[in-house]
């Protein structure tokens, strides 16, 4: 189901009365002529504005421009926090859990999800399949809120809401049955609701963006993986310098996904590894929390009131009995009596304070130990773990890739070592030819010079003795050399 396209509307601003009357602007389609038009005219782009897109709680969408300052009122986020977010830095994946919104860093999601809204900072292709997902998440979440709300839990399609395969039962309470069937059917249905608990807002977004982020990167790994294997068989069988430079861009490819999805793990391991983080990220029951404080707030304060007003009577009964006590026979001296009737006075208003003071004192201890008890980060970290479970094995798959090209490159070595012993074996028979072939040299060498011997007297020796003389070098030649075969086989040196 894809939601309706984004329109362009007034958002109201979220000012603290800093002094600075920056906040999220509307984008105006421009005119015909080309200017960007605003209310009063001529508008010029501020420094440090960009578009954000939000997507409030019932998955409405609208394009605003913002500045750093209005997004850092609106979400209560410090300015390091949004330099995270900036898509003309490069930071490594994060996710921050902050007091009133959760940043997101993951891959090509840049994003602030609050109580009730997310503002997303990217832009592509890539994102756009991204929003419709969370726009359908954030529509269906707020229908089942809707039905929740309205007292028609037990008509809410869970096992639509979050893709479960067997529906969960539901049980209908019909009108002709008794007070007491009514009753327990009323039982059985919150029963049911509370088997499978509704998701608050800010956790349908992040589970949104952690399985687009996992999604991605898996995607990723996967194309890899299915170029990779046909690469290094190829490279196995044929070694060339195409089929090497293919290898070590698939390699390249390798060691960047490995290390983003790497930080993507860590930084789930981290968040699970600290409930306080997680429980920081519980950004709907701090809301409500902080609205039942402001509410008791108000009622102390109201009941301080009261308490004020009852003591002042008190006082002021008081006072009167004892100018009563001194116009009947008290002390006579007028100075005196008014100084006593001061006295009394003070003293009463001290005790009234005293005990207002001690009253608040315990009403502000008990507010405090409830809001520092410890969150229930059991749904989170169930939330976490599956992603986490998901990156993992997107890691084993890239950790097995890498295991295959690293046993790859050390088959093309145990190849080229090969190779090239038999080129040293070669190298070595070539040598040894070379070396028996120049003891023959040396032969005819001698039979070179100028000097007189009985086998250069044709009296005495002919063609026959030259002859001999030949073949008896060339064959001590081989001889030489089958020796020297023989040794180095021995040896070991060539096989």
């Amino acid at each position: 189901m894809r939601g309706p396209p984004p329109k362009y509307g007034t958002i109201p601003p979220e000012d603290d009365g800093g002094g600075c009357g920056e906040s999220l602007r509307p984008i105006i389609p421009a005119n015909p002529g080309g200017a960007s038009v605003g209310v009063g005219g001529i508008r010029k782009k501020a420094a440090g504005v960009r578009q954000w897109l939000l997507l409030d709680s019932s998955g409405q969408t609208q394009v605003v421009e913002a500045g750093k300052h209005a997004i850092m009122r609106r979400t209560g986020l410090p300015a390091r926090d949004l330099r995270i977010l900036d898509p003309l830095l490069s930071y490594p994946s994060t996710v921050l859990g902050r007091e009133r919104a959760i940043v997101i860093n993951l891959e090509h999601i840049k994003a602030v999800i609050t109580a009730q809204e997310v503002l997303l900072n990217s832009q592509g292709p890539s994102v756009t399949s991204f929003i419709e997902e969370l726009q359908r998440r954030i529509l269906r979440h707020h229908q089942a809120k809707s039905q929740e709300a309205g007292g028609n839990g037990n008509d809410v399609d869970w096992s639509n809401l979050y893709d479960l395969e067997e529906p969960q039962s539901r049980n209908v309470s019909f009108p002709n049955k008794d007070e007491e069937g009514r009753t327990e059917g009323k039982q059985q249905n919150a029963e049911n609701r509370d088997g499978l608990k509704l998701l608050p807002f800010e956790f349908v977004a992040l589970e949104a963006c952690l399985e687009a982020a996992c999604s991605v990167l898996d995607n990723e790994a996967r194309t890899l993986e299915q170029e990779a294997h046909p690469a290094l068989d190829k490279l196995t069988t044929k070694i060339s310098t195409l089929n090497l430079e293919r290898v070590r861009q698939i390699k390249s490819r390798l060691v960047a996904i490995t290390g983003r999805v790497q930080k993507v793990r860590d930084e789930l391991e981290h968040l699970l590894d600290d409930d306080e983080d997680m429980a920081e990220m519980y950004l709907t029951e701090k809301l409500e929390q902080q609205q039942l404080d402001d509410s008791s707030v108000s009622s102390i304060n109201e009941q301080d009131e009261l308490d004020d007003e009852a003591n002042q009577q008190d006082i002021d009964e008081r006072t009167r009995a004892n100018i009563s006590y001194e116009g009947n026979g008290g002390p006579t001296s007028y100075g005196a009596g008014l100084q006593n009737m001061d006295n009394t006075r003070e003293q009463l208003i001290a005790a009234a304070r005293t005990l207002s003071k001690d009253s608040r004192g315990t009403r502000t201890s008990t507010t405090q130990s409830a809001i520092s008890k410890q969150l229930d980060v059991e749904e989170l970290e169930m939330l976490l773990e599956a992603y986490f479970v998901q990156i993992d094995g997107t890691l084993n798959k890239l950790s097995t890739l890498r295991e295959y090209v690293d046993d790859t490159e050390d088959y093309i070595n145990i190849m080229l070592d090969d190779k090239q012993n038999h080129l040293l074996q070669m190298g070595v028979m070539l040598t040894t030819a070379t070396l028996v072939v120049s003891a023959f040299v040396v032969v005819a060498g001698i039979f070179g010079m100028n000097i007189r011997i009985e086998l250069f007297d044709p009296d005495k020796a002919g063609m026959p003795q030259f002859l001999w003389t030949v073949g008896g070098g060339t064959t001590g030649t081989i001889f030489l050399y089958v020796i020297a075969m023989i040794w180095y086989k021995q040896r070991r040196l060539i096989e």
